[in-house]
């Protein structure tokens, strides 16, 4: 992508067209949990906690072969401007399961059989890009926990508005209205570069994917290097 062409494109906001939002992240926010973490892509802010190695409860959920990874996602009622109704729905749970497709690749937790490790995220502030954020999270959190790791996991969301591709969809990027409008995709990655989640919501050619997981690789390498200090600053 040339200077050129980036200038010609606007963001809301004002940003780059590869350009994230400022990004905070910490460990240990959490006194009571094994491992907690915040992460935020600017007014998008997620807590996660981790409970465990546990026994499974109920007992019929246990898996006697290997230990089982237990995600909740959940957006508080403030944590937007109009007030959420609070408790699951159809979304928190479609979200829960993506966190957990996304960071089970990196897990290892075979040897804790019958046992669960469970995860909780809060959005307590949103700005779109809530997934990605309790996913990055949620992988810190894992690894304050001491839950052992084949490496850690980085995601972002690559938005097409119209025809130019972005890094870290905003609110209002979201509710894109110009021309074809606004497709999110998703994505998440190792510190290597494996794929472990993307999803696409909206129409891209193939060429274009290609470069939004381009545009993504770079992107979840500046959010792994954020994610590294802070478990760094932790233990330090």
């Amino acid at each position: 992508m040339t200077k050129e062409s980036k200038s010609k494109f606007e963001r809301p906001d004002g940003r780059e067209t590869d350009e994230m939002r400022p990004m905070t992240a910490k460990v240990g926010i959490i006194p009571n949990a094994d491992g907690s973490a915040m992460f935020s892509f600017g007014d998008t802010i997620a807590y996660a906690a981790v409970y465990g190695p546990k026994v499974m409860h109920p007992q019929h959920s246990q898996n006697p072969e290997k230990g089982t990874l237990r995600c909740n996602y959940s957006m508080l009622s403030f944590s937007v401007t109009e007030r959420a109704r609070p408790g699951p729905n159809r979304r928190s749970t479609e979200i829960s399961k993506i966190m957990e497709w996304a960071l089970e690749p990196v897990l290892i937790i075979d040897e804790f059989k019958s046992m669960v490790v469970d995860v909780h995220v809060n959005i307590i502030q949103a700005n779109a890009s809530t997934r990605c954020a309790a996913i990055n999270a949620a992988a810190m959190a894992l690894a304050h926990a001491g839950i052992p790791m084949k490496d850690l996991v980085s995601s972002v969301s690559i938005g097409k508005l119209d025809k130019q591709l972005v890094v870290d969809v905003s609110k209002k990027e979201e509710d894109w209205e110009e021309g074809e409008g606004a497709t999110d995709i998703p994505i998440t990655m190792t510190h290597e570069g494996e794929l472990t989640h993307i999803q696409l919501d909206g129409k891209i050619s193939g060429e274009q994917l290609r470069e939004a997981l381009e545009m993504a690789r770079k992107a979840t390498q500046e959010i792994y290097e954020v994610q590294k200090k802070a478990l760094k600053e932790s233990i330090g």
